[in-house]
């Protein structure tokens, strides 16, 4: 007698937009785990770029990635998902309606998304992680905007216990000057700091004129941008981190490394990490810049070098004494 092979069915799908940058992945972590939560029977699938896919797998909120990605920050086009439509579609993208209207396409049965009828109102000025939180709550998904921290990677440090120094960002307003980042080294290092330089693609010149200005050795420099495996396990393992509004900033704060963030065009109070000890915001109050500007924002230029080197010491004595904090949050230093 021939048996028939019983056949398991596929579990529904819950298919996820946020094809942004690494400092958005981080900033989406605790709203990607309350959906995780709120449907434990269905594979989560994450709409993003597939260079994030090791990160985003480590969160421990997403079962798979669905590679996508568009220029800047542009809504990409989902037409090559395989299919059957997802059971549920959920835009992390944007406000819309481009971004739900990429999920709508693809048929699902419940699209969860603020340009929809059911949808909450848009909070422009709210924190990016608080934003989505309560974007979920109004669909009565619960999501704590704390709930970010990721596992240590099992990768080794390349540099570990160093003071880690990135002085690029994506975009020229957010672009502290490379004087400012080589004074600021310099002090580290005569305060007797080893000092490691990052540099994401296309940043090697930057960061070897900020080393050959903060006076450094060659071994101090990691160029041509890390693999992101790499990247987390320098950052996870480091004694401090300073850096621009970038995703590295991010990373620190989902690593609880202490770190310093330098703010110019856009506050803290928007894109900064939660308040802690461990944490803290450099910052001119002033009207907010354009973040995707070609030049230094006028308020990061009032932050000074001699202030960020004091900052850096200061955190670092701190943390010294006492073990780190199972929670990240910020100071803000005007």
């Amino acid at each position: 007698m021939t048996r028939t092979p019983i056949s398991t069915p596929h579990p529904p799908t819950v298919l996820i937009l946020r094809a942004l940058g690494l400092g958005d992945l981080l900033a989406g972590v605790p709203a990607l785990r309350g959906v995780r939560r709120a449907f434990p029977g269905h594979r989560v699938v994450l709409a993003q770029p597939p260079g994030l896919t090791g990160l985003a797998l480590e969160t421990g909120a997403v079962d798979a990635v669905f590679p996508a990605e568009a220029p800047g920050r542009a809504v990409p086009d989902l037409g090559h998902w395989p299919g059957p439509p997802p059971d549920v579609a959920v835009d992390l993208h944007g406000n819309g309606p481009g971004s739900r209207d990429a999920l709508a396409a693809l048929r699902p049965r419940r699209l969860l998304a603020h340009a929809c009828p059911d949808g909450p109102p848009w909070r422009d000025r709210a924190n990016e992680r608080d934003r989505w939180c309560a974007f979920l709550h109004a669909y009565g998904i619960a999501a704590d905007p704390l709930d970010l921290r990721l596992p240590r990677p099992t990768t080794p440090s390349p540099a570990p216990g160093a003071v880690v120094v990135h002085p690029g960002a994506a975009s020229g307003s957010r672009r502290w000057p490379g004087e400012r980042f080589a004074a600021v080294v310099r002090a580290l290092r005569v305060a007797g700091h080893h000092v490691v330089l990052t540099g994401g693609p296309g940043e090697d010149a930057l960061v070897r004129s900020v080393a050959e200005r903060g006076g450094r050795r060659g071994c101090d420099v990691l160029t041509g941008g890390l693999p992101l495996g790499e990247l987390s396990a320098l950052v996870a393992g480091a004694s401090l981190v300073l850096s621009g509004d970038t995703g590295l900033a991010h990373l620190a704060v989902a690593h609880g490394t202490p770190s310093v963030t330098l703010f110019g065009p856009v506050s803290p109070r928007l894109w900064g990490p939660p308040r802690s000890p461990d944490h803290l915001a450099l910052w001119k109050p002033g009207p907010p810049g354009d973040p995707h500007g070609r030049t230094p924002d006028a308020r990061l230029l009032r932050i000074r070098a001699g202030e960020v080197a004091a900052a850096c010491l200061s955190l670092l004595r701190d943390v010294r004494g006492r073990q780190r904090q199972p929670g990240p949050e910020v100071a803000h230093v005007h």
